[in-house]
């Protein structure tokens, strides 16, 4: 059986299991608090974070860079990168952007200051922090806006692992209400298309202990 180590609120976690949804390849989650990692994860992944994937033959993989690679390569159907060279440039070129900048510029700066810091032993948020996170995410989502106002999906003409990502972001954000959609409709419309989708339905399921997300948070209708 595949096991995949995540934790409830870390995107990348979160983009691994819609992407193993897509590819309708079953699996079992293992649950990895942050501020309780036990020795032995360390050996699987010595940076001490989820998101990690063990494949049913018992390959371990850490980090969703080279996780979403693997997936990609070994189930290839359905392709989540795409099917031209060019179109692969794009996604990764998404993926990245997500995952590096959406990441230090906006979910960090909120789910980390909100949830993590002092789950951690850190401290309390750090206002300015969060200050600076909710200013940011209006450009992202201008650009989510952009690329809809251009694009079917935001890479292209096809649902890819570049929406995985920007959603697997969002939704995290989404669970502490922090989105702003009512600001930027084009980005909602195409969040509520991500919604929609059957391997979104585990995530919007989520609810972590002593932390419950707002209403809206799982109405495909938001």
């Amino acid at each position: 059986m595949r096991n995949l180590y995540h934790f409830w609120l870390c995107p990348f976690s979160r983009k691994i299991r819609i992407l193993l949804a897509e590819k309708k390849l079953s699996f079992e989650l293992i649950t990895i608090k942050p501020w309780q990692i036990p020795s032995s994860f360390l050996s699987l992944n010595p940076e001490g974070l989820p998101p990690v994937f063990m494949d049913d033959d018992g390959k371990y993989i850490a980090n969703a860079y080279p996780i979403a690679e693997y997936l990609d390569e070994v189930y290839f159907e359905p392709s989540l990168l795409g099917q031209t060279s060019a179109l692969r440039a794009e996604v990764r070129r998404l993926v990245a952007w997500f995952d590096e900048k959406f990441n230090g510029e906006v979910t960090h700066n909120l789910v980390y200051e909100k949830v993590l810091r002092r789950k951690m032993g850190q401290g309390g948020p750090d206002s300015t922090a969060i200050r600076i996170g909710n200013a940011n995410i209006h450009d992202h989502l201008e650009y989510i806006s952009w690329l809809c106002d251009r694009r079917n999906w935001l890479a292209g003409g096809e649902f890819s692992l570049a929406d995985i990502s920007a959603a697997a972001h969002l939704s995290c954000i989404d669970y502490l209400g922090d989105v702003p959609w009512e600001k930027h409709p084009t980005a909602k419309l195409w969040y509520a298309r991500v919604k929609s989708r059957p391997t979104f339905r585990d995530i919007l399921a989520d609810v972590m202990p002593g932390l419950s997300p707002p209403p809206q948070y799982a109405d495909l209708d938001f």
